[in-house]
């Protein structure tokens, strides 16, 4: 920690993390869960990616953790105190304007099933472009179980390096159960990780910062496409089946609007293995021709497969996105009586499911 100061407000921080922990770290299946927190340990006691870890050292420490998650499962988010001044944990943009001159970074957010995401951290860049600002973020002093590596918040792009650098590891070492022949292994494979992980691990994660920062700007377009209706109905979906079908459309959206093209025009093939190794299983299931595409690419190294996919994707994703909103602004936005609580999550579910790609 590089002083006392940022000590303090790094506890702070994390004190609103473990409350965010507390209500909904086990929100996961049993063997995800174990996973995460067997990273987290490793992230706490700044182990290194290739250490061995202590049962009894983890399971002690798992069960203090639990009892702590307990204790405040009731408890309010703390306000964000800086030189005497009280923030809402939420306003990111205020609290950032303090610190930014001191070379820190913080971010306050929702992410899936609506769970507050907070993280406090060492500005590594910060830059402005066409209307929205970057923040690239290196060492993390604060941060809960789970964690992004990047995360739009209005017209701010948080692209955490340390928290894509444990991605990555957390995917290899996921990977290496079994070493299928899979995209994930073929993007390993352009690495050396079985002689420089550390190394490799810096390199991977140089080159998908950049992929990373693509799909954020894909996310800030979308997001001028659909406006602020959007995230009130993510709201009103939250911790529904239909959550995570609205989530992925705008995924596809974004990346339909940006990554996929930039990813095509530059034809780098740890970046395309990687894009495809790590979509979600949502992802997969509403766009099955962009898997096609890849295996198609596989075969002939065509990039333009992904512009043409990228192309018919777009105009696909927003008219799906838009139909979404008819329905939530028809049936979603004003509570209807004679409609059951799930009447509205369905209706979507039904609309995705029937707009598959």
């Amino acid at each position: 920690m590089p002083n006392p100061a940022v000590s303090d407000l790094a506890e702070a921080v994390q004190y609103n993390c473990h409350i965010s922990d507390a209500r909904y770290g086990a929100d996961d299946s049993l063997c995800v869960y174990l996973m995460k927190m067997r990273e987290y340990f490793r992230w706490e006691k700044h182990l290194p990616y290739g250490a061995s870890l202590e049962r009894e050292q983890v399971g002690e420490w798992l069960q203090a953790r639990e009892q702590l998650w307990e204790e405040l499962e009731g408890a309010e988010l703390r306000p964000i105190e800086i030189d005497g001044a009280c923030y809402d944990p939420f306003d990111a943009e205020a609290i950032n304007a303090r610190l930014a001159p001191r070379g820190l970074v913080y971010s306050g957010g929702l992410g899936n099933r609506s769970k507050p995401h907070f993280f406090l951290g060492a500005l590594e860049q910060r830059r402005s472009n066409q209307g929205y600002s970057v923040f690239v973020v290196a060492n993390e002093y604060a941060r809960d179980l789970t964690a992004p590596p990047a995360m739009t918040l209005g017209r701010t792009i948080f692209v955490r390096r340390e928290a894509l650098r444990r991605f990555l590891w957390e995917k290899l070492e996921g990977w290496r159960w079994n070493r299928p022949d899979n995209a994930l292994g073929r993007a390993f494979a352009c690495y050396d990780f079985e002689e420089a992980l550390e190394a490799s691990l810096d390199a991977m994660t140089e080159r998908e910062i950049k992929t990373l920062l693509l799909h954020e700007q894909g996310e800030y377009e979308a997001g001028q496409c659909l406006g602020e209706d959007w995230n009130a109905m993510l709201m009103d979906l939250s911790r529904t089946p239909a959550e995570l079908m609205a989530r992925a459309v705008r995924d596809h959206l974004a990346d339909c609007l940006v990554t996929l093209p930039a990813l095509a025009d530059t034809g780098e093939p740890s970046s395309l293995h990687l894009y495809i190794g790590t979509l979600t299983g949502m992802r997969q299931h509403l766009f099955p021709t962009l898997r096609d595409a890849y295996a198609a690419w596989l075969e002939d190294r065509d990039h333009g497969l992904f512009t043409r996919i990228a192309d018919q994707g777009r105009a696909h994703w927003e008219r799906v996105a838009d139909g979404m909103l008819t329905l939530w602004r028809r049936d979603g936005a004003d509570d209807t009586p004679d409609a059951g609580p799930d009447a509205f999550p369905n209706a979507i579910r039904t609309l995705v499911e029937a707009n598959r790609l």
